[in-house]
């Protein structure tokens, strides 16, 4: 799998649409599904956004398949987040995505931790932080307002020394 990360650019809008706009994308997710416009305003934050957010387009075989994105928080830790589209669930990209956010956390930016966050109903991406050597660290009530309602976040967290 030739799978690459890259910065996000505003020619992937339609692409970012093309699973943003999807039910199944966002079933977890305080976003979507998105209208274009809202997928556009996505992007171009995303884009526009400062040292803090990196923000890439995962590609496979050079098409964009979902984005992946590394925030940096004070001096020593990170938060990764990703999204793929549901066509391509069950092929380890995800997983490679998020190992390479890892690696780019700790050898690029010198992070001591890189934490996660997830909802505790979607078991897929739970499995994607601990086949990455994330440890489950325990369950922060009510931290998001989905539409179904307030939900859970699962945390998982990896140091530099694990």
């Amino acid at each position: 799998m030739a799978l690459k990360l890259r910065p996000l650019a505003l020619d992937d809008t339609a692409a970012v649409h093309d699973w943003a706009r999807l039910p199944e994308s966002c079933r977890y997710q305080m976003w979507g599904p998105n209208t274009y416009e809202q997928t556009q305003a996505h992007v171009q934050a995303a884009v526009a956004a400062g040292p803090d957010r990196l923000v890439f387009a995962v590609l496979l075989n050079d098409e964009v398949v979902g984005s992946a994105e590394l925030r940096l928080h004070g001096r020593s830790t990170g938060e990764i987040a990703y999204v793929v589209h549901p066509r391509r669930w069950g092929q380890g990209i995800a997983t490679d995505a998020a190992r390479k956010l890892v690696r780019m956390g700790f050898e690029h930016h010198r992070r001591h931790r890189i934490f996660a966050t997830c909802d505790p109903r979607n078991l897929a991406s739970a499995a994607v932080l601990r086949k990455i050597g994330m440890r489950y660290e325990g369950r922060m009530r009510g931290t998001a307002y989905v539409r179904d309602g307030w939900r859970d976040s699962d945390l998982y967290a990896v140091l530099a020394s694990d």
